[in-house]
């Protein structure tokens, strides 16, 4: 019998009263392995509750005590996050190598997070007025709100949980229905770490649970990553609601290949970019825009490199594993049918891999699309799946002209040997993050990650300094201790002096 995957509150389960569930599958066998729980708005409420009522007392914790917690969490972490990348692999279907750099990236905001009592530090000014001195200070915000994608869930999470944590925060983990048992590991690992109980709270489910903590006056804040259409909801209602909201959307990812490039360079990484973790990143390249006469050279090698590599079980010697369910598989393939009807040309084609997995595995390998156009579904849409497009352009600005009219902003590469053509880039491209010579830059947990335009709705980015403010509200004290010189009535604005 399946198991049943329910929520965490008060470190331990909590199974809820709604009785509703959704299937969890292993994409590569297409099985079903368990049951998730889909809370209802009560139980939503209850877990809501719950960090809410343990905000008080992590609030009033010294920086000292819930530092140590970061740092045994860390070290448990650490010690044991092959455990972690195993589970992840069982419901998403990435293979173990990708699962465990997933968690060694959420690892480093851990790390980051234990240095937050240097963060937390105000400013104090002696003696602004007569014998008045002004300072100030960041405080939490009460119980925050997490909801994560399916395609990292470990890493995303960690973008946030273990800033608002250490900044004082109880925190609410919505995480995917599609691969949930990752987030009950944290939770788990939170408990062994010493953490109180109600301080990190796992809800599973659906709308209804999203929709609570988006209405929910109680949640402080919400964290989101997700499609962009999702992003936008997320945002407007939680705003709406009173809430900061920092909301992370889709991508359409460029890496522009200058004529003076490696391109052996270019075609790894192309191939890495592109189809790592089937293409299920918001920071994959799914567009390789080719500059000059370089693209038939480019196509090749990468099309060389694409059909070497294995397909198959996650847990087995693959270099990429399946999709995450098969709705999402047929509706990547359909994607690829689309192109081909267009027009494009399919160099590999992924819809016929021979997978090393079972029969019933949501199956598609690398596909390279060439001569895509900028009107074809296959480039304009976000298919987050494992299908790079070829786009050829004469010059540098119309690659420029490409990325910076495309309604997504989220990440792009540029791969050159000329200093002066990749410093132009950096300064002149309308994307958050930006790789020269790197295909995926993901910034380290001590820079923010995140996006502008459609890719990003709100005003702050994930971790870093950012993501210590937007878990911390600043307050401003002005103080004078008793002096009976400043005695008696006056009515007029207070003035410096």
């Amino acid at each position: 019998m399946s198991n049943t995957i329910f929520h965490w509150v008060d470190n331990g389960i909590f199974e809820g009263t709604s009785g509703a569930t959704a299937p969890v599958t292993n994409p590569a066998t297409g099985q079903v392995t368990g049951q998730v729980a889909l809370a209802s708005v009560e139980d939503a409420r209850a877990v809501i509750d719950d960090a809410a009522a343990a905000f008080p007392e992590w609030r009033d914790t010294s920086l000292a005590k819930r530092t140590q917690v970061l740092f045994n969490f860390r070290e448990l972490l650490n010690a044991r996050k092959g455990e972690l990348a195993e589970i992840i692999t069982s419901e998403h279907g990435k293979v173990v190598s990708d699962a465990l750099g997933e968690v060694s990236r959420g690892l480093e905001v851990v790390e980051f997070a234990c240095g937050i009592p240097h963060l937390l530090k105000g400013g104090f000014t002696e003696n602004a007025s007569t014998k008045v001195d002004v300072y100030s200070i960041r405080q939490p915000l009460g119980p925050v709100a997490i909801i994560s994608p399916f395609n990292f869930p470990a890493m995303v999470p960690m973008w946030f949980f273990p800033i608002a944590i250490a900044t004082g925060n109880t925190v609410v983990l919505k995480p995917s229905e599609k691969d949930p048992s990752a987030s009950l590991w944290l939770a788990q690992l939170w408990a062994e770490a010493g953490l109180p109980d109600g301080v990190f709270n796992v809800l599973q489910g659906d709308k209804t649970a999203v929709d609570e903590l988006l209405t929910n006056p109680k949640i402080k804040s919400v964290s989101f990553v997700g499609s962009t259409p999702i992003a936008q909801y997320v945002y407007a209602t939680g705003t709406a609601a009173g809430k900061r909201v920092q909301a992370l959307g889709g991508a359409k990812n460029h890496a522009v290949i200058l004529p003076d490039a490696d391109l052996d360079l270019a075609a790894d990484a192309m191939v890495n970019a592109g189809f790592g973790s089937a293409g299920e990143r918001c920071m994959a390249i799914s567009a390789a825009v080719a500059v000059g006469p370089i693209a038939d050279d480019l196509v090749a090698k990468i099309a060389e490199r694409t059909t070497g590599l294995k397909i198959g079980d996650g847990t087995k010697d693959s270099d990429m594993g399946p999709l995450v369910t098969k709705a999402h598989r047929d509706k990547v393939a359909s994607y690829i049918d689309a192109g081909e009807n267009d027009g494009a040309k399919v160099v590999v084609d992924g819809r016929t891999v021979q997978a090393d997995g079972g029969a019933e595995g949501f199956w598609l390998g690398p596909t390279l699309l060439d001569n895509v156009t900028p009107d074809m579904s296959v480039y304009t849409d976000e298919i987050f799946g494992p299908v790079l497009s070829v786009l050829r352009v004469e010059t540098y600005d119309q690659a420029l002209e490409l990325i910076n009219t495309n309604p997504y902003g989220n990440g792009t590469a540029i791969f050159t040997n000329d200093g002066g053509a990749a410093r132009r880039f950096q300064n002149e491209v309308e994307v958050g993050m930006v790789g020269i010579n790197v295909p995926i830059p993901v910034p380290m947990a001590y820079y923010s990650f995140g996006g502008w335009k459609a890719s990003l709705f709100g005003d702050s980015h994930a971790h870093g300094t950012e993501g210590v403010n937007f878990f911390t509200r600043a307050k401003a004290i002005t103080s004078r201790w008793l002096d009976p010189s400043h005695g008696g009535i006056n009515l007029g604005f207070p003035q410096n002096g």
